[in-house]
């Protein structure tokens, strides 16, 4: 198997993933992810790929880590460069994660862990371990008294999710993806909170199509005009009208996570529906789809900041296999500590697929847009398990931001 690298800001590599870690146990995806893969954005450059000898596992320079200090050198000239105050952004995380705990056993995990804000899932694809959505809604007393459990531990809610597709060609799936979408925002307002997260979704490729049929190539002929069709009859019809029910309950900030299999992918196909069905659409900016596809994380984030468009930011990591992308390409990804030896690339916590210095970086570029919403930490990393990797993510987070806000 092709060693785990990591990247520093300047592209030198150097490998994460000592021999005994390959045996760590695996954590159950969330089944909307576990097709991962597929498309990417032609016009973009793959970043510098370097193999480098094996060396000690653990996040680039964080000790304990296999490094030696949380080192940033390296990082480029002109990024994380802060011209005014510097605001504390809120590390938390996105509940999915400990689908196998209570409410009350995740809050006094994230308690101990130092987490001041969580995102969490409400319906759809990563459904609702911790919130009885139907109940909250019914009920505001229950729900005033199920956001105080969080306030107690000094923990905000910040983020609802409910990634679902609502415009997939079955009727049924769509019809519930669209309710839990309309039944979160009902909650939000009731909670005082500000940012949906969700998918752009996929629909059929034609009227008769039984399944979504993501299109990222415009040839042969009938491509571009099944991609048309999907973005004049489905895509921007149904936001168009999803937007206009949250902005009716007074939610502005729907942020679509770019993700492979959906109509918004990346920082272009969200603009294009932002444009056409309002401002209420911006980005759940999560870079770990982003990286594969070659983006530079930093221009994407002064891409979107510019616009206003980042509403929320999901925290995690992407490795690549220079071995495999050199034979595979891009296109090859997995999610299951099986298929690795194959693979190009996968998901990592934050620090074990690029090193600090970039991280570093990345946070600074979202101070310096005056990002206000939350670094919500994901952890999907087939290496390490659930709970491990969130406090790995956090240790690297709050380091790099504690040495920003430090000057």
């Amino acid at each position: 198997m092709p060693p785990f690298i990591r990247f520093n800001i300047c592209g030198a590599a150097e490998a994460t993933l000592k021999d005994s870690e390959r045996n760590e146990s695996n954590i159950d995806r969330r089944k909307f992810l576990a097709a991962t893969g597929g498309g990417f954005l032609a016009a973009a450059a793959m970043p510098g790929i370097a193999s480098a000898a094996s060396r000690e596992s653990g996040a680039a320079g964080i000790p304990g880590f296999g490094g030696a200090s949380m080192s940033t050198e390296g990082s480029s000239a002109g990024l994380g460069q802060s011209s005014g105050a510097k605001k504390k952004i809120p590390i938390g995380v996105f509940d999915p994660v400990y689908d196998n705990l209570s409410l009350d056993q995740m809050l006094d995990v994230l308690s101990a862990l130092g987490v001041e804000a969580m995102e969490i899932g409400t319906g759809g694809y990563p459904n609702n371990p911790h919130c009885p959505l139907d109940e909250l809604i019914a009920d505001k007393a229950k729900a005033k008294a199920w956001q105080k459990k969080f306030e107690d531990k000094g923990i905000r809610v910040m983020t609802l999710s409910c990634h679902g597709n609502a415009v997939h060609p079955d009727k049924a799936h769509a019809a519930k993806d669209a309710e839990s979408f309309r039944k979160t925002v009902q909650l939000a307002q009731i909670l005082d909170v500000k940012t949906i997260v969700t998918f752009s979704g996929c629909p059929a490729g034609t009227p008769t199509d039984s399944q979504p049929n993501w299109i990222t190539y415009r040839w042969p002929p009938e491509y571009g005009q099944m991609l048309d069709w999907q973005w004049k009859e489905k895509v921007i019809p149904y936001w168009k009208e999803a937007v206009k029910f949250a902005r009716d309950h007074g939610i502005h900030r729907i942020a679509l996570e770019m993700h492979p299999n959906f109509v918004v992918y990346n920082p272009r196909t969200l603009l294009k529906l932002r444009e056409a069905v309002g401002e209420e659409i911006g980005a759940n900016n999560d870079l770990s789809h982003l990286f594969w596809q070659g983006c530079d994380p930093v221009e994407v984030i002064r891409l979107l900041g510019k616009q206003g468009a980042i509403y929320h930011a999901h925290m995690k990591d992407t490795v690549f296999f220079p071995e495999n992308v050199a034979k595979y390409g891009v296109l090859n990804f997995a999610s299951e500590k099986a298929d690795l030896a194959e693979a190009s690339e996968t998901f990592r916590a934050v620090g074990y697929g690029h090193g600090a210095g970039q991280w570093k970086a990345i946070v600074q570029a979202y101070m310096d847009i005056g990002y206000d919403g939350m670094l919500s930490i994901e952890n999907e990393d087939p290496i390490l398990p659930g709970a491990v990797g969130v406090e790995r993510a956090m240790y690297v987070l709050k380091n790099v931001r504690t040495e920003i806000l430090a000057g």
